[in-house]
């Protein structure tokens, strides 16, 4: 940035917030200056760093990411002025959303317009893989993870996220950041499980809301600054400002979460004028429609990189903004992104990006890591290995109109308890599971419902009318399809049976559904409609699946997994596929992305 303009401008979105010394030597403590150092070095830089604090001029994005990135990361290593020490060569590692995947599994991909499966991911896996691509810049590589690490699957439910922790560790992650889904075993747990990372936290907008001496701090160092020899990139924590309205509320309890545009600014300048950054790297878990809406303000004006996460977008080309660039590398420990730096006298010169698959064919397990993960499943194992029934076609969750794995989860509510419609959340986390081409079917473990169904709420009925429908089918288009990414909820389309609803994403808010119809027939706005959905712990007795003001709302004495376990035991092997239930004039069925008209494609 120009320290000039930025301490003289008087807009809104320029003018620096203003900084309290005593919240200067606070956030200095944390980082690797110490307060010593910072006086030290006040003097000659004056504060305002001069051309070593400055924006840096980006490279072209035809010559950053144009032809085979890993091969020009191996140019970067082999340059002379590497070698000899001239210029700093720095390799950040990134992983986001593994989402407790501890094996190696199913993954998705788009070939030649076609899907196809392939085996990737798995804890054993990934330490290999990254044990080589440290060792190619052992000095100067860093691994960092991106948020929604211990939730998402049978060991990680059933251990509240503790043993997965131990597992990172091993691998020896230096950064880490909470995700939305971090909050899911309560304030308390996160903070047990966060905390026994051995590296750094961060995350800038998580505070406490409670009544004693912590209301109000800051649940997380909100920076961190990281030396790779004479440079030093400041990075700065993001989780979802919408996390206690996309979730069931009660799980953000004691947590007050805030807008980055409260205090990113101010980070920014913090980390270029007075920590002496030569790169500002926001680390954020906020999906990537909003990560672009982010890159696009002027208040992250100074950041040159957005490490993103939260919607498993596969990023394989960084994404520009007016002020920063975007990235997200994926899910469920598949990939891992890559981004090589090359700096001299505080400017990039030359960097490369590359988004690399998990894969086991290329890198056998590590032994170590496999022994523990083993022995984080031996207390679950018996149960989480029993099978409760088959599908004769892949489970998938990765379509953002309609899954076919949700079809079988709204099929099972719907033949229990015969509501008019069976609803379903529009989540994202469990990878596909795909038949054997042997045996024409695939084995459903208490494992896979664990990662299918992560929390096994309770089943709860309602009553509402149609009209509440249509305004509630509008919200929850707008909360996936809005305009401004800010109010982006990341998740999916909700998901149903028993109702039929077309949509134009490109409409207003409030006028993108076409027709709704209920078993075959139009809407009726005045006619009462019964339907059956998951309870979400600390709403509304009234409110149902973000529904508010249901009649007659009901707790059903049962929970999801067991409606699973029953309707398997009687109807395997399902074959749930696409079907139409939900449909768009501007989008195809198979949409697999919330970001149009950016050039990106998830593949």
């Amino acid at each position: 940035m120009n320290p000039e303009h930025h301490l003289q401008c008087s807009c809104t979105h320029c003018k620096p917030s203003v900084v309290k010394q005593k919240e200067k030597e606070y956030h200095l403590s944390i980082s690797e200056n110490s307060r010593r150092e910072f006086l030290q070095k006040a003097g000659r830089l004056g504060l305002a760093l001069g051309a070593g604090g400055g924006l840096i001029t980006p490279v072209s994005a035809s010559a950053l990411y144009s032809g085979d990135a890993e091969a020009r990361s191996r140019e970067m290593i082999s340059n002379k002025a590497v070698q000899q020490g001239k210029v700093t060569h720095i390799t950040l590692l990134h992983t986001a959303d593994i989402h407790g995947q501890l094996l190696t599994h199913d993954e998705f991909f788009i070939e030649n317009n076609q899907v196809v499966y392939k085996k990737r991911g798995g804890f054993a896996v990934l330490k290999t893989m990254i044990k080589k691509l440290r060792a190619a810049n052992p000095a100067n590589t860093m691994l960092i993870d991106g948020g929604d690490c211990f939730q998402g699957s049978g060991v990680a439910a059933l251990s509240k996220g503790k043993a997965i922790v131990p597992l990172m560790n091993n691998i020896g992650y230096d950064l880490m950041l909470p995700g939305n889904w971090e909050v899911v075993y309560g304030k308390e747990m996160m903070m047990k499980d966060m905390f026994a990372y051995n590296c750094p936290k961060v995350c800038a907008n998580m505070f406490h809301q409670t009544n004693d001496a912590f209301n109000g701090d800051l649940i997380f160092p909100p920076y961190y600054v990281k030396r790779f020899g004479d440079v030093k990139i400041g990075f700065i924590g993001y989780n979802d400002p919408l996390t206690p309205k996309r979730q069931s509320p009660a799980y953000s309890e004691g947590i007050l979460f805030t807008q980055p545009e409260k205090n990113v600014a101010k980070y920014i300048r913090l980390l270029r004028e007075y920590e002496g950054c030569h790169l500002v790297i926001l680390l954020t878990h906020m999906g990537l429609a909003q990560q672009i809406g982010l890159a696009n303000k002027p208040f992250v004006k100074g950041a040159d990189y957005i490490l993103g996460a939260d919607t498993h977008e596969r990023v394989r080309e960084p994404i520009a903004g007016v002020h920063a660039k975007v990235t997200e590398p994926g899910a469920f420990g598949s990939f891992i992104a890559k981004l090589d730096l090359v700096v001299e006298d505080g400017e990039v010169k030359d960097h490369a990006y590359a988004l690399l698959d998990v894969d086991p064919e290329k890198y056998p397990e590590d032994e170590e890591m496999k022994a523990l993960v083993e022995k984080a499943r031996v207390p679950y194992r018996k149960e989480l290995d029993r099978v409760i029934g088959k599908t004769r076609t892949p489970l998938v969750r990765y379509y953002v109109i309609e899954t076919p794995m949700d079809n079988l989860i709204t099929d099972a509510i719907m033949w229990k308890f015969k509501p008019d419609i069976a609803l379903s959340n529009g989540f994202r986390f469990c990878p596909p599971l795909v038949p054997d081409p042997k045996t024409g079917v695939a084995e459903i473990t208490m494992d896979f419902l664990w990662s299918m169904l992560p929390v096994d709420s309770e089943a709860k009925r309602g009553v509402v009318t149609g009209k509440q429908l249509w305004d509630w089918m509008e919200k929850e288009l707008e909360n996936a399809f809005a305009k401004d990414p800010a109010k982006r909820f990341g998740g999916w389309v909700v998901r149903f049976k028993g109702m039929e609803v077309n949509f134009t994403i490109g409409n207003e808010a409030g006028k993108r559904v076409n027709y709704i119809k209920v078993n075959g027939k139009p809407l009726e706005l005045e006619r009462k409609y019964t339907f059956v959905a998951c309870e979400r712990e600390g709403d509304p007795d009234t409110t149902i699946c973000r529904i508010d003001d249901v009649a007659q709302p009901e707790r059903l004495g049962i929970t999801m997994h067991s409606i699973m376990e029953e309707y398997l035991a009687k109807h395997s092997p399902v074959a749930p596929r696409l079907e139409g239930r939900a449909t768009a004039t501007d989008a195809p069925h198979t949409l697999l992305t919330q970001l149009m008209g950016y050039g990106y494609e998830f593949r």
